[in-house]
Formats: C-alpha cells, structure tokens, sequence
C-alpha cells in the first residue's frame, strides 16, 4: 500500500504551525460545548454547504442519483440535504470524541448492540477484523470499541501534517493503536492477528492502484481494497462489520455489531469483494442519511474494453 504527500504536505512550516493553532482551538471549543450544541453547530455547516452549492453537495447528489435510483427528484434533494447536516456534524464531534474524558464519552453510548459477534469472533484465537464503513460516527465507534479489547487501525495519512497530529493523538488517547496504510502498517495487522487481537479497517475507502479490485456496489463498479480478502486468507481470522449511528439531539451514539456474511471469507477474490460491498450497502440503507455520500467513491472506473491485439490499460482510471 501506497502513502501520498503532496508538496503542500512538506512546506511551510510556519502556515502549518497557524493551522495546527486553529485546529487545536477549535477542537477545544467544539468539546467544550454539550453534545446537542456542537450537533447544532455542524448541521448548520451542512447547511452551508447546502445553499452555497458545495463541491460536496455536487458529489454527494451524483453518488445518491447513481446509487438510489428508485428515489424520486424530490426523495434525492430530501436525502441530500439531510446528508450534508449529517456530514457537518462529523466535523463539530471530532472535539468531544478527541478531547473528551473517558467518563462523560461512556455517558454518551446509549446501546450497544450485537457486541456477542465481536466476542464470538476474538473467541476463536485468529484475530478479528472489524469493518466500519463511513456511516455514523465511525470516528466515535472507533475510539469506543479500543476501550473493549486491544485494537489496530490502520489508517491513511492525510495530506495536512498538522492534521494527522491531532489525529493520532486523538484516536489513540484510549488504547488503539494506529498504523500506516503501507507496508509497515500491513505487516502491523497481520502481527495483530497473529495474537488474536482486533484489527479495524474502513472497507469502503478507494484504495491505491494495485491495491484493489472492481466489485459491485449499488450495482455500479467500484474500486475495492483486496487487503481484507488477503488477511482472511492468511490468517484465518474472523470479521465483523461495525456501524455507530448517531442519534438526534445529541442524544448520544448507539453501536452496532453485526456477523459477516459467509461469502467474504471465499478464497475467490470477486466473490469476496462482492460480499463485502453487499454488507457495506446493506448498513448504508440503514441510515441513508448518515452514509458518506459525498466521497467520491466511483471516481475510478474499469477500463474500455481492450482493442483486439492491444494491452489493457491501468486497471482504472478516475473519471
């Protein structure tokens, strides 16, 4: 696996340094204010991002059009606009769940359900791998579910250093462990369940070139990372997908737990890839209004059709 940097990644310190103040001061503001508040807050960047006609309202109606069909016009620009609320609110938890004590983030889970798969699964000795697509708070249900049993994550860093310091801190405060999306951090996971522990991937997030393969999702082509079907094969481990719906109000989160289907741990690659973007869009028409539909998800397509007597080309190019 591939980690990016980008020339904006490696420069200026200084505009860095002022970057990682905002964020700091910002996240301390966002966790000083009761849950229902910062809820507030985010729904109306999502609104924001509604009215101004956002780059990722512009994506999250492409993907919602492509996936969901059988929705009307009125349905779509419904769900739409109920996403990017959503989306905002991702934004303005960040400060609880990365700042928060431990006691008042226990406060805040109202349900856990399906916590037996998990158990089942570590039970067995190889390992689990637990799967959390971007619907919810996958932010929160991550931290949470380190606080039950010793957990890896792997992760890609992003293109901001000050960003992935904040991150990092973040999301290891209580026990994961993160590691990078590159050899190292592969190598981490398969040592991970080698001792029978947790490993947590977000399944639904375009892997690198060489690193995927195409498999349906929605019913539409979608690059797919093979590296979960890799460590199933190789060790033998369980997987259990994971969704942290986020409750109105600022209520509070529940988490859910729910077995894999059969078909993923298939030693046939498509039958597998195919499997896992079946669960990952059965959890996504739960809550469709919490899936994150303004990532570009299909931006990689197959290629045409080779000519006769020609090579195929890359095995995918963004759109």
């Amino acid at each position: 696996m591939t980690v990016r940097r980008t020339a904006q990644s490696t420069g200026r310190p200084g505009r860095s340094r002022m970057r990682l103040w905002a964020l700091r001061a910002a996240l301390g503001l966002f966790a000083a204010l009761p849950l229902r508040l910062a809820h507030g807050l985010g729904a109306a960047l999502g609104w924001l991002a509604w009215v101004s006609r956002s780059r990722l309202r512009r994506i999250a109606e492409e993907n919602i059009a492509r996936c969901l069909p059988e929705l009307n016009a009125e349905e779509q620009t419904r769900l739409v606009r109920q996403h990017l609320l959503e989306t905002g609110k991702t934004l303005t938890e960040l400060g609880l769940i990365w700042r928060g004590s431990k006691p008042r983030i226990d406060r805040l889970v109202r349900g856990i359900h399906g916590k037996a798969h998990l158990d089942t699964a570590l039970a067995a000795g190889k390992g689990c791998i637990l799967l959390a697509p971007h619907s919810g708070s996958w932010e929160f249900g991550g931290l949470y579910t380190a606080t039950l049993t010793p957990m890896s994550t792997i992760y890609r860093p992003p293109r901001e250093p000050a960003f992935e310091r904040l991150m990092t801190q973040g999301r290891t405060r209580f026990g994961a462990q993160l590691v990078p999306a590159d050899r190292r951090g592969v190598k981490a996971l398969f040592l991970a369940l080698q001792r029978g522990e947790l490993v947590a991937i977000l399944p639904d997030q375009e892997p690198g070139v060489g690193e995927g393969a195409f498999a349906p999702f929605f019913g539409q082509p979608a690059y797919t990372v093979t590296l979960i079907h890799q460590l199933l094969q190789k060790t033998g481990a369980r997987a259990v997908f994971g969704r942290t719906e986020r409750l109105p109000q600022g209520r509070g989160y529940v988490l859910n737990y729910y077995p894999a289907p059969e078909a993923l741990y298939d030693a046939d690659v498509t039958i597998s890839l195919t499997a896992l973007n079946a669960a990952v869009e059965q959890i996504a028409r739960e809550n469709p209004a919490q899936y994150q539909w303004s990532y570009r998800r299909f931006r990689r397509q197959p290629p045409p059709p080779a000519v006769s007597g020609t090579d195929p080309a890359d095995p995918g190019s963004p759109s």
